[in-house]
């Protein structure tokens, strides 16, 4: 049976808030103080807490963070792009979607979800060829994130935004050639910020597809920022609109 391995105290922490279907934890000798609610609940939820030496996680730890704290469960599932859509649509009149294309550091991907979680975003969606995927470092960046915001993996990224469309989904990239400032464009109702990858920016046919390009003003000598960065302040840009309009 494939399982997924879980590192760190936040991660493993909000998999058990969520009631995530953990197979067991591991927590090193020594660490128990700092890991006593993770053990109360991993008890009242009956799920098996073992005790081992820290090198004992240190040699099985994926992401070098483990924080004396391991876990095991089934997979993350993906969620299809059609549930993500009617979900976000039945979760608020003005959802927000972010969809990335082409993100290939899982750093920069945890670190998407766990601001996406934080501004109330209904989802995020990502091509499933030539970008990250879920992995224990994404999920160990995203800081529990990922047991809260679903997640669609799609085959073809034009098509699935041509499809937020039809839902009612305005549909906003991220471009270095953007028409307008990005807080100069209406970010309420049905949204999806679309943010590129790491120094490509958006496909050319990913950026065909979107209603309008924005840009974030670059005052430096640096040209870009960081996909997570440009995702967090558009994110919060789309937040504060609808925060001073009253929808949210």
């Amino acid at each position: 049976m494939t399982v997924e391995q879980i590192e760190g105290r936040n991660p493993v922490r909000e998999a058990l808030r969520a009631g995530g279907k953990l197979n067991k934890i591991v927590i090193a000798r020594g660490s128990e103080r700092g890991l006593k609610d993770i053990i109360s609940m991993a008890n009242a939820a009956d799920i098996l807490v073992e005790r081992q030496e820290r090198n004992w996680l240190d040699a099985r730890s994926r992401t070098n963070a483990h924080q004396g704290v391991m876990a095991w469960r089934p997979p993350v599932e993906y969620v299809a792009l059609s549930e993500l859509i009617a979900a976000a649509l039945a979760k608020s009149p003005d959802p927000l979607v972010v969809v990335l294309d082409g993100i290939q550091d899982p750093h920069n991907f945890g670190s998407v979800l766990r601001t996406a979680e934080a501004a109330g975003a209904a989802g995020v969606i990502i091509p499933k060829h030539r970008a990250c995927g879920i992995t224990p470092a994404v999920a160990k960046v995203s800081a529990g994130a990922l047991e809260y915001v679903p997640v669609a993996q799609v085959t073809n990224l034009a098509r699935s935004i041509a499809e937020l469309k039809d839902a009612g989904f305005w549909v906003a990239g991220a471009d270095m050639g953007g028409e307008n400032l990005y807080f100069e464009v209406d970010l309420t109702g049905p949204i999806a910020l679309v943010i590129g990858g790491e120094g490509k920016g958006l496909a050319r046919l990913t950026k065909a597809r979107c209603d309008f390009l924005v840009q974030l003003p670059m005052l430096g000598q640096i040209n870009s920022l960081n996909a997570a960065v440009a995702g967090a302040i558009l994110m919060y840009e789309a937040v504060r609109q609808r925060v001073s309009t009253g929808s949210r």
